[in-house]
């Protein structure tokens, strides 16, 4: 699977993953964003009330460019699993975690697909990738430490940037819409295939509230300088799919070919978008 591909995967688990210092612009304690921020996504316990989650969409390229988009699907299940699948020319690759082991399967040109474990750093991102909630809704019962690190600007819009600390000591930094109180940005560190650190930039854009719950359809990866990139579309939501063992098994393992989810949800209208 491509960086682009492996990038949209982790910023789609992290849509969905305290300590509180005073905010002396606003007087918010980090506390008080987070119980805004929960709020405004469509409250804790109507995502508490999700067990599983599928979505179906594409992927883009950033900038522009004629390279055709790739259709994907990512499933969601409690407490971390997670099944990310693309179809590019034809070919079919996957990305599977269980919760504690994972695997990656990958076409080859002789036909049959390579099938590979997880590398140790893989298990530990997806595991940072919490719950499909993400990090910041009930983040003290999932370990995570917040505090607020003062205001700024994201696109010209007013934000708080909080400092994450999730339980395997992985700090990321998240900026929330001092208006909307959604999700602008957040930045981790990652490594690429040389063993390169740089800053991966993830940025949300077009909220919508779907059966109750707020969800951003257009998720935007790439570097800190923003240049190059992709953008992972999201086109239908299905909440509570019934999701088997089946799909979050090792694929040497499965004899049965894995035909997906039927994703029926059509999103309510949209909510106010903190990009715009």
């Amino acid at each position: 699977m491509s960086l682009t591909l492996r990038r949209c995967f982790a910023a789609a688990c992290l849509v969905l993953l305290g300590t509180g210092s005073v905010f002396a612009a606003a007087g918010l304690t980090a506390d008080q964003i987070l119980a805004r921020y929960a709020k405004a996504r469509g409250g804790a316990e109507a995502w508490q009330a999700v067990k599983s989650m599928a979505w179906t969409g594409r992927i883009e390229s950033m900038p522009e460019s004629a390279t055709p988009a790739t259709p994907f699907m990512m499933m969601f299940r409690r407490p971390n699993a997670t099944r990310f699948e693309v179809i590019a020319q034809g070919r079919r690759s996957v990305r599977i975690f269980n919760g504690e082991k994972g695997w990656k399967l990958r076409p080859t040109s002789q036909g049959l697909p390579d099938i590979s474990d997880y590398s140790n750093e893989e298990v530990g991102s997806a595991r940072d990738a919490a719950e499909l909630d993400g990090p910041l809704i009930d983040s003290r019962t999932k370990g995570v430490a917040v505090e607020t690190q003062g205001d700024d600007q994201v696109e010209g819009r007013k934000a708080y940037r909080l400092k994450v600390t999730l339980p395997t000591g992985q700090v990321q930094f998240h900026w929330i819409d001092a208006e909307t109180f959604l999700d602008i940005r957040y930045d981790r560190l990652t490594q690429d295939a040389k063993g390169r650190r740089h800053t991966t930039s993830v940025f949300y854009r077009n909220y919508k509230t779907v059966q109750g719950l707020v969800i951003p359809m257009s998720i935007e990866t790439g570097s800190a300088t923003g240049q190059g990139g992709s953008r992972m579309v999201i086109e239908r939501i299905a909440l509570n799919p019934a999701l088997g063992d089946d799909a979050f098994r090792n694929p040497a393992e499965r004899t049965p070919q894995h035909h997906g989810v039927i994703v029926k949800a059509t999103p309510d209208p949209p909510v106010a978008d903190p990009a715009k």
